[in-house]
């Protein structure tokens, strides 16, 4: 990646944007949300490292600007996310590459409960939505503490607790820690205003749409993962 020039759209805290800086690559850091003030003060004043805040739908770049567009965890959560697709296509330059990915159907949607309370909290003020699934993870963030290490215990009350926890992918991490990883996840898992669902083969249409090469779509991770290059 050493050289590179890449724009991560959506960029959180920062950990993507910590691997492809330390990587050689340079970097512009873009979100719509004050997550670009964490993801400064975690990466530091570096170099080869620009962030701003943006819209990805409208960045504020030049059209085929970059080598390698990313944008993970972020698109289904916008209005549209074929529009949203076509955007950062128009940042990737010939040659380039763009890696994306979404959320798709999947058996929970009908098994779990979580789409109910979703449901609701959508309906009253968000300082309404945060003190309810405050109150909800403090109800069951300590059941799920308790049997976090008896896995069927875990796939039951998932079944009824909206929370989601990181026990396996983080052990490392403290009770604290855990359970505000869990009260900030939650929150926007349950409130976030866009959650669209889209399978595989629609993301391969979407990017074929856009003359893309080379496209892979794989079900992984959130759900789908694609890569596609722009032809030179």
């Amino acid at each position: 990646m050493r050289g590179k020039r890449v724009l991560e759209a959506g960029c959180g805290a920062g950990r993507f944007t910590e691997l492809m800086v330390n990587a050689g690559a340079r970097v512009h850091s873009i979100d719509l949300s004050i997550a670009v003030e964490a993801n400064r003060e975690n990466i530091g004043a570096r170099a080869n490292y620009v962030v701003g805040q943006a819209d990805l739908r409208t960045p504020p770049f030049p059209a085929a600007s970059f080598d390698v567009v990313v944008c993970l965890g972020v698109v289904q959560h916008t209005p549209s996310p074929e529009e949203s697709i076509r955007a950062l296509w128009r940042m990737v330059a010939p040659g380039g590459w763009l890696v994306i990915d979404h959320y798709t159907w999947t058996l929970s949607l009908v098994t779990k409960l979580a789409p109910v309370y979703r449901s609701a909290l959508l309906r009253v003020p968000p300082e309404r939505a945060k003190k309810l699934t405050d109150a909800l993870t403090d109800l069951f963030f300590p059941l799920h503490w308790r049997v976090r290490h008896v896995r069927v215990a875990q796939m039951l009350l998932s079944r009824v607790s909206p929370c989601l926890v990181y026990f396996n992918a983080f052990p490392q991490l403290s009770y604290e820690q855990h359970l505000e990883f869990t009260r900030l996840d939650t929150f926007d898992h349950l409130t976030d205003h866009y959650k669209h669902l889209r399978t595989r083969g629609q993301i391969e249409r979407t990017l074929r749409a856009l003359g893309a090469e080379d496209v892979t779509a794989t079900y992984a991770g959130n759900g789908v993962e694609a890569r596609c290059r722009k032809p030179v």
